[in-house]
Formats: C-alpha cells, structure tokens, sequence
C-alpha cells in the first residue's frame, strides 16, 4: 500500500474513532475489570447509562455467575451516531476487501466477520433510525480483475427471540400505528416515547397566555421570540415530532403550523435536550421535547424547590407515540453477551427502571408495596434517578401501573394516526423556510402578526401577505438534455410508463440504455424526449416526486439554495409591504 493511502486510512480510522473513545464510560461505579464487556452506542443520558448498566450488572450476576460490564459510546444523537456508524461500516468493508478477508455463505449473502466492528447494540433512539440501520448501506468494490462486487450490509442484525416469546412479551405488536418490535427482530422496543410540548409557567403567565395543549398554540404571536426548537436536519427525534404535527393536522394545516413555529423562534438548536433546560431557566417560554426530556426537567426544577415552574403536556388526539429500540450490531464482537442485554431490557426488572421512584433516594419515603427483584431483597426501579420514560411492555401497565410517577398510559395515549413519512420534506423545507434564514422568517411573522391586527389592510391584502408568508417554491426538474448518456442516445425512442410520466434520473439513464429492451416488451406510452424542463409545485400529491430531487446530493443542495432565496424574497416582500402601511 503507498505511504499516501496509508497516512488516509490511519486519519479515517482518527476521525471516525475519536468522538467514540472521547465518549466511552460506563455506569457509576459498576465497571468490573475481569468481566465481559459490552459497547454500547447510545443517545441517552447518563441517569439512564448509570442506572442500566447498575441494574444489567446485578442481573447478569444472578443469571449467569458473574458481573457484566456495559461501555456507553455518547458521540451525539441518534441520527448522528448512525451516520458514524455508516462511515464505521464503510471503512471496515474497504478493509476486509482490500485485504481479501471477505466471504460470501451458500446463498451468496455476504457474511461480515464477528468482531468487524469495535460495538455491540445501539440503544434508544427512534424506530425510523433503528430502520435505517436495517436498511444499512450499499458498498461497490472494484477488484483487480475489473469486476465489481455490489453488496447491501444491515448494520443491525436480528435478535433471536421465537415468536411465541414476543408474543408473550408484547401481545400484539402495536401502539397507535406503530410497531413496538421490528417483525424480522432487526430493531426490538425496549421503552415508549411521547412527543410533546415543555413550558414555563411563569413566563406565559407574564405573557397573559394559558398552558399550551395544542401545538398550534405555539403560534400565537404573543409567543414572539420565545420558542426554543431543535433543528430538524441534526435531531431525529424532533424531526419525528415536526413529521406527526403534518400527519396529525394534515398537509396544509401541519405545514402553517410549522412555518408558524418558526416565526416565533428564540432559535434553533443542533440538540433537542436543549430547549427544556432553556425553558426551566425562563430563557424561552415553550418548546417541543420528548415526554422523558419534558417530564424530567420538570422533576429537577420540582426537586430543586422550583415548584410548578415547568411542565409538560402532551396534546389531546394529537400525541405520536414511537418505540425506543435496542438494535445488536452486524459484525459486533460479542453477539451472545448482546442477546442477554436484549433480553435483559425486557425483563420487569429492567422496564421497572423507567418509572419506578428511586428506592436509593436519601430522605425520600419509600413505598411500601414496592415489589422486590425475585430472589433479592433489592427493591425494583432505579436506584437514584427516575427517568420518567414509558416501559414498553403493556404487563407493566396492569400490575404496576399505581407506581408509576406519571400516570400516562401510551396505549390510550397514542394518536391512531399514523406518520406520514414526509420527514425528508420537514428537513429540508424547514432548514430553508426557519432556519438557513431564521431573521427574515421571525421579521416576516412579526410583520404579519401586526398586518392582521391592524385595521390599515384590507381583505384582499391580508389574503396577499398571507400567501407570501405560507407559500411553497416549484421544484425545477433537470432537463433531461443534461443526462449522462442522453446525446447518443436521443435518437432512440424511450418508453416509460410512470404515475407522472417521467422518473428519477438514475430510472431515465437506464431506460435510455435499455431502449430497445423496454421497446420490445411492449411498454406503451413513449416518453417525449424533446421535453427538456419540468417545474412542479410542492404538494401533498407531488411530494415523492420533489423529494426524487432531493436524493440527487448535487441537485438537493441548488435547490436548497433557491428554496432559501424563494423565501428569502417572499419575507423581505411582505415586510416592504407592511412597513409602507405603518
């Protein structure tokens, strides 16, 4: 290998590896030197790191004869730990065919050896991200005989539960829409997660607003200046909850709603455990959080002698409900002691850690019908911190349900609606519309606010600065004149029958090259080669379209500019308007 590719290699392994060895640490007290251990990848904080790898150690020692250690990796959230992994996957894939170390088993599947990857499960996050690594990569390696090996890789692989155990475990597999295990066992829920609103209550009480049950009730311009959101392109969990908002409210009333949001914005942050602090310090009135972030900063601020100050709700009919999944990792290296874990997370003594009171709490009355672990005289639940998350498991609401610190129970919570996968969309719509020009938008929103309740502004008007502020940009499609392949091949006559007439770009290439194939089985309706220019509007019904255009990382990003500059255009507009009417 040339001293240049191996000084690249050693940087890739640097950049990949640092923010996990930064992160590594396990619970509180419970690592023990000779035990096997496992690496954990997770998103969660530490109150849940210390009292699970407490509680895994307890449990594995009274299973299995001794102590199990678990090694948190906290390099950031659930979307970014997945993106690490893919370039974790992708460099050891370049190693093992590099080096001639790869396989393929007599179904010619390829097999990635145990101990590939220096990780072993990722825990918690959300059911969409649990699926991609599922979903995993395509990798193309090109060998020294010209020929190139085309492989997808599941960064997870299934758990190896029989049905009958998830049947007894779960019942049926559902809360709302949503499923609480992956049906191939790739991703297994191990809690439930709620999304919601945390607020302040001496703030809107200054604003002379009520509590917020709605989350159209975070539009009202009185709340200028002080929503505090989590940027959807760098949370997953947040984009999850944007994504329900459209799915519960409908595609045009969803996205006002949003664009609204954005208008009242303090800011917006790469981190969604960020707005529930800054809401219990009073820096924003509300923000959007997950049930745990919401519910337990409430707790520190009741704890701390604040009181009432903070609160969460979750809105009435509206509230999406999503597994938090275990994941074992494909090519970790201790597959057997990740099975345990899986396990372990299910058991009642684990889902008790959720929302059992701590019983190591000093000064804190204990319940007395607390049940004890089986066969120890240890109480169950946490040990110093209450999470405030929703088990899992519906046995936990039937038998235990009167310890539970909050009385919320996601079965009847869950909004029946379900997702509807227009989460790409929020991500990029709403980086162009709040985010890549969050003053414009707030400035905009002001000046609307003041236009509506101004006597200065006919109907006509109001109907006009309206539109300005709500409106969506056209898409412009590629001209086809621009595909590789089309010069010499635009003499042939292309059939392509689609829902719209026309497909992706890497759909047409293929179907110019395949032009005689498509012809000869008789596929009608012939594709008009000399169009050379499409302009479609972002609509319910377009958005698979538009969103094909996004997947091009090259078009994705023009196009993020001109949105950005659409709406850029559109605010500056209706606030000229509105200032001349002053």
């Amino acid at each position: 290998m040339k001293l240049a590719h191996i000084i690249l290699a050693s940087c890739l392994v640097i950049i990949l590896g640092v923010p996990f060895l930064l992160s590594m640490g396990g619970g509180r007290g419970t690592h023990t030197d000779d035990a096997p251990t496992l690496v954990v990848f997770t998103p969660h904080v530490p109150q849940i790191r210390d009292e699970f790898a407490r509680a895994f150690s307890d449990w594995h020692l009274r299973e299995f004869g001794e102590r199990a250690n678990l090694d948190f990796r906290t390099p950031g959230g659930t979307s970014e730990i997945r993106k690490q992994l893919e370039a974790m996957y992708t460099a050891a894939l370049d190693d093992l065919f590099r080096s001639g170390n790869y396989s393929f088993d007599p179904e010619n599947h390829f097999a990635l050896p145990t101990g590939t990857i220096a990780g072993d499960v990722m825990l918690g996050g959300g059911s969409f991200d649990h699926g991609m690594l599922k979903t995993g990569i395509r990798y193309s390696y090109k060998s020294d005989e010209n020929t190139t090996i085309n492989i997808t890789l599941p960064l997870s692989t299934p758990a190896s539960f029989t049905q009958d155990e998830l049947d007894a475990l779960f019942g049926e597999n559902r809360v709302g829409p949503q499923e609480l295990y992956d049906p191939d066992q790739y991703w297994i829920g191990t809690a439930l997660s709620s999304f919601g609103i945390v607020y302040n209550n001496d703030v809107l009480h200054k604003l002379g607003l009520e509590t917020p049950d709605a989350f159209e009730d975070l539009t009202d311009p009185r709340l200028w200046g002080w929503i505090a959101l989590a940027d959807p392109r760098q949370s997953g969990s947040v984009t999850t909850t944007f994504d329900s908002i459209l799915g519960n409210e409908g595609w045009d009333k969803g996205w006002r709603t949003l664009r609204g949001m954005c208008g009242n914005t303090r800011y917006f942050t790469n981190s969604s455990t960020k707005p529930p602090i800054d809401v219990s310090q009073g820096e924003a009135a509300a923000g959007l959080a997950i049930d745990f972030y919401g519910r337990g900063q409430a707790q520190v601020i009741k704890d701390s002698g604040g009181g009432d100050r903070v609160g969460y709700s979750d809105p009435a009919g509206a509230v999406y409900v999503d597994a938090d999944p275990v994941s074992i990792l494909n090519g970790g290296a201790n597959p057997e002691l990740a099975m345990r874990f899986v396990r372990f997370c299910l058991t009642e003594e684990a889902q008790a850690l959720w929302q059992f009171p701590a019983w190591g709490k000093p000064n804190e009355k204990q319940i007395p019908e607390n049940p004890l672990i089986s066969g120890t005289d240890e109480e169950m639940g946490p040990e110093w911190y209450e999470l405030r998350r929703m088990p899992v498991r519906r046995v936990m609401y039937d038998k235990y349900f009167d310890l539970f610190i909050d009385k919320v129970d996601p079965f009847t919570l869950a909004s029946d609606v379900k997702n509807p996968g227009w989460r790409t969309g929020v991500q990029v719509m709403m980086g162009c519309f709040g985010i890549d020009i969050a003053d414009d938008c707030r400035e905009a929103y002001k000046a609307l606010s003041f236009a509506r309740g101004s006597d200065k502004f006919t109907e006509t008007e109001l109907a006009e600065l309206d539109a300005l502020y709500y409106a969506f940009p056209e898409t412009r499609i590629e001209a086809l004149a621009s595909l590789p392949g089309f010069a010499e091949l635009s003499g042939d006559s292309v059939a392509l029958v689609t829902e719209r007439g026309w497909k992706w770009q890497g759909e047409v290439v293929a179907a110019f090259r395949n032009a005689k194939a498509a012809e000869s089985a008789g596929v009608l309706d012939l594709w008009n080669l000399a169009q050379v220019e499409h302009y479609e509007p972002f609509t319910e019904a377009t958005f698979r379209t538009v969103r094909n255009e996004w997947r091009q990382l090259r078009r994705q990003a023009v196009l993020e500019i001109e949105y950005a500059r659409f709406y850029q255009r559109n605010d500056r507009e209706l606030i000229r308007r509105v200032n001349q009417k002053r």
